[in-house]
């Protein structure tokens, strides 16, 4: 039996990883994500009330997005506990983390949910905190550049 491959976007603010869960049928992955709040925090300071962080929000919506592409395309996602996602995390320990259980995913989702979650994690933080003039990028860049862009930001916002 071949190994599933991982897919996984990953840089010091984010990450959106796919797992394969090799005890479980071929097409089923533990879908890993997080942000460092405390990375975020010159964005958002002042721009949130504490128990609503916009991008600890932007993660939960976008996890909701998700979801639903899953189903549109024929996987069935559910929610999981556990340590699944061990050894992903970069460093830091400001990390709100969320995780699920995809099955049935085709080739192709993992990627087409990364794409859509990270640039939609962005428009939705940023459109939460009434920052709608934020050129973000349109099109998924790699980790490393949207590190650079979100570092930028930060640096503009302290």
């Amino acid at each position: 039996m071949t190994a599933q491959k991982s897919y996984e976007y990953i840089n010091s603010f984010l990450y959106f990883v796919f797992r394969p869960d090799e005890s479980r049928n071929k097409g089923t992955f533990v879908y890993c994500t997080g942000v460092d709040l405390f990375r975020f925090m010159p964005i958002t300071k002042g721009r949130h009330r504490p128990m609503s962080n916009p991008v600890m929000r932007g993660l939960q919506l976008v996890n909701l997005d998700a979801r639903a592409i899953a189903l549109s395309r024929g996987a069935t996602p559910k929610a999981i506990k556990g340590e699944h996602c061990t050894g992903i995390i970069p460093p830091g320990n400001g990390w709100y983390k969320e995780m699920l259980l995809i099955e049935n995913a085709s080739d192709s989702l993992p990627d087409e949910i990364i794409s859509h979650c990270v640039i939609h994690l962005l428009k939705k933080t940023f459109k939460a905190m009434g920052m709608t003039e934020i050129q973000l990028p349109e099109q998924l860049i790699s980790p490393n550049e949207l590190q650079a862009f979100i570092e930028d930001l930060c640096n503009k916002f302290k």
